[in-house]
């Protein structure tokens, strides 16, 4: 007589099995929710060790059961196949939802119940257990704009209304204009954003009074050295990857050369060398600003990751793209602005993107020169001796700040992506 396993479904019997299995899936689950929720337990009555582990036994039980190689069942199919595909991936994913719904409860407790954001003091906080949400209420506008002065930042908010607007004109050129809509992002629009931020946020000009830019700081900041550093660093990565990729040997190991070492030091060594060392080599009658010199610094490191980004797209290209651009006549760069560079970019958008989310998140080691964005801002802050013991409603709410900004390059990406895909 053949072995039956009574937890092993077959076509025959997989709808009883589907319903039994997802019977015990859910008391496991629904289980745990009653202990983390409502701190109720129904098996107390068992020894410890197997209370403590029975819903993951009576899941895996569950999983067991609905685990077919084919079911039909379009649903049941695809969980089989990413989470159940064995004992071990159920069990983890059992695990994960467990922990979960065990942190959730105390999390919003803190975060939200218990919380207070009421009252302009310290004070205010000391009755609650919960979060204290009135220190960001406090510091709001210094995590926003650092020190600059609080009478001004309409100008850093007129300056941002400005490159938002000019941002989306590539939107309305239609006709013959659209043919110089690279010119106008690569070249042209970098050059009004400059304008515009010297101009507004420096002043000096037109009646406004000139705010050093050690005054500048919080996301503000943020925003402006992300901004440079993303346009400038990808066409000198891209000028860079052609160059490692030439047949001429000076232009290749200088490009080499220059990849290799800016890939070979941190960016904090960086940034300090360009704050600290590098004014000791200019003339004693020569000036510049500490955020140039910062955003010059960045830029320079990470034109060297996106350079390798791109030279991994140009490297995916057959050769039959070279040789069939070259039929045509065209020179080398004819070849690569039309033919080579518009397909290459298009396959290494996820790593672009990567590269673009490291250099925002990596904005917060200007601390370290001086300038303080918004986590400097949140480092001064909590050492306020008015504000001592609230560091982490801070770090949290700057978690939350860079989690909504790379969300959103991230689906922008993924919009890419689907906009320029080719596979059909």
């Amino acid at each position: 007589m053949k072995n039956i396993n009574i937890l092993k479904p077959t076509n025959a019997n997989f709808q009883t099995y589907l319903y039994i299995g997802s019977g015990f899936i859910l008391i496991g689950i629904f289980d745990v929710f009653l202990r983390s929720f409502f701190n109720l337990n129904f098996s107390t009555f068992l020894p410890d060790i197997l209370n403590f582990f029975l819903p993951l036994i009576i899941g895996l039980i569950g999983f067991q059961m609905i685990r077919l190689e084919y079911s039909g069942n379009r649903l049941v199919d695809k969980i089989n196949q990413s989470v159940n595909n064995n004992t071990f991936n159920a069990g983890l994913t059992l695990v994960i939802i467990f922990l979960t719904l065990l942190v959730i409860p105390p999390a919003l407790n803190w975060m939200i119940f218990e919380a207070t954001i009421s009252g302009n003091t310290k004070e205010a906080c000391a009755a609650t257990e919960g979060a204290c949400w009135t220190y960001i209420k406090v510091w709001f506008r210094r995590f926003m704009y650092g020190m600059y002065p609080n009478d001004f930042h309409w100008r850093i908010n007129t300056a941002f209304i400005f490159l938002i607007g000019f941002a989306f004109v590539g939107y309305f050129m239609r006709g013959k204009l659209k043919n110089y809509i690279t010119f106008y992002y690569a070249i042209l629009y970098p050059i009004i954003a400059f304008i515009i931020i010297n101009f507004l946020i420096s002043g000096g000009s037109f009646g406004l009074e000139w705010v050093e830019t050690n005054a500048w700081g919080g996301l503000s900041l943020t925003f402006i050295v992300s901004f440079f550093g993303l346009i400038f660093c990808f066409p000198l990565g891209m000028i860079l990857a052609l160059g490692r990729r030439s047949e001429l040997p000076v232009i290749r190991y200088i490009s080499i050369g220059y990849i290799e070492f800016w890939r070979g030091v941190p960016l904090i060594t960086v940034l300090f060398m360009s704050s600290v060392m590098f004014p000791m080599f200019l003339p004693s009658d020569a000036f510049v600003d500490k955020l140039i010199r910062v955003i010059a610094a960045i830029i320079l490191f990470e034109a060297a990751y996106v350079a390798e980004v791109i030279r991994g797209g140009l490297q995916a290209l057959p050769r039959g793209q070279y040789d069939a651009a070259k039929s045509l006549g065209m020179g080398y760069w004819k070849m690569q602005i039309f033919v080579i560079l518009p397909q290459a970019l298009k396959l290494v958008i996820p790593g672009i993107a990567n590269t673009f989310l490291a250099l925002v998140k990596d904005t917060p080691l200007i601390f370290v020169v001086g300038l303080s964005e918004v986590v400097g801002m949140l480092q001064m802050a909590k050492t306020n001796p008015k504000w001592l013991g609230y560091a982490m409603e801070g770090y949290i709410f700057a978690s939350i700040l860079f989690w909504i900004i790379c969300y959103a390059m991230s689906k922008y990406s993924q919009y890419l992506e689907l906009k320029y895909k080719t596979e059909r």
